[in-house]
């Protein structure tokens, strides 16, 4: 699969490697998930409806495609997941030592476990924030340590988790589960967001299951759950972090698109740029000008 078209139409000028600050890696993977297929597709339905999004932000009064967004070749490895693993893994760090903002879409989640692998390994003391309707915390599954029910369970070893919006799990995952760091669906109380900050080390990395948003916003997803986080308070919630913490990068995966509608693609296109949006409004701890 290829994506010969800049990311959002942007001009060519704001679309070169040499010019972008932001690396944006699609991989469109799909060999583990266990119910509705599709998310192999995600990228590409993504892209299509970020070609079709206003690209001034309201909220932050930025363009951010200006700071440069470079669309990277697509991860096409799919002969294993562990073999999709290493290639993601592989990628990721390779734009790292570029010094970019690296993103990375799926494609299921299983390929976190690769771009996480990658930002543990270049930034110390890093926290990952886990935005999920499930937990994603099984050793293996099926057979493999890289299914996408096995997600952060490598990061739970190695760092700082935090997972907000669970509401799906099985009992074994309690195991390698800090519930004291879960921020659990049905259990979001008035100061959950600042709770959550302030368990975060200044350097942290997103990962974002579009899962955790509530089916009613975004059906679109391989295992919708009800009860799921709202738009609003999922980007304040961002928002905070943006300004407080030093978000090294992020992922967003499990877009499964439907032909008939197109709104899950969009809400994941906005969710994408308006995180951009974030990131450079508040860099370094301060309102930056836009150029």
């Amino acid at each position: 699969m290829a994506f010969n078209k800049n990311y959002a139409g942007i001009p060519d000028k704001y679309a070169r490697i040499d010019e972008a600050k932001v690396v944006l890696i699609p991989v469109p993977y799909d060999g583990t998930s266990s119910w509705q297929k599709g998310a192999d597709k995600g990228p590409q339905a993504f892209l299509e409806a970020s070609e079709n999004m206003e690209l001034f932000d309201i909220e932050t009064r930025t363009e951010v495609y200006k700071k440069g967004i470079y669309l990277a070749p697509p991860v096409s490895e799919k002969s294993s997941p562990e073999k999709m693993v290493e290639a993601v893994h592989k990628t990721t760090k390779n734009y790292l030592k570029q010094e970019k903002f690296v993103t990375i879409f799926g494609g299921e989640h299983s390929v976190s476990i690769g771009t996480i692998r990658a930002f543990h390994e270049h930034y110390p003391e890093l926290t990952v924030v886990q935005i999920d309707a499930h937990a994603d915390l099984r050793p293996s599954y099926e057979g493999s340590a890289c299914n996408h029910a096995c997600a952060v369970h490598e990061a739970s070893k190695k760092g700082n988790l935090i997972q907000v919006g669970i509401r799906s799990m099985d009992e074994s995952e309690l195991e390698y589960m800090d519930e004291n760091r879960v921020y659990f669906a049905h259990d979001l109380y008035e100061d959950w967001a600042d709770d959550a900050v302030g368990q975060m080390t200044p350097n942290v990395f997103i990962t974002i299951d579009l899962d955790a948003f509530d089916p009613s916003i975004l059906p679109s997803t391989g295992t919708p759950e009800p009860g799921g986080l709202f738009w609003y308070e999922t980007l304040e919630f961002l928002k905070e972090i943006f300004k407080k913490k030093n978000v090294v990068g992020f992922d967003i995966v499990e877009l499964c698109p439907n032909e008939v509608d197109k709104s899950s693609d969009f809400l994941a296109a906005k969710l994408y740029y308006k995180m951009l949006s974030y990131k450079f409004k508040y860099e370094n701890g301060s309102e930056e000008e836009e150029e």
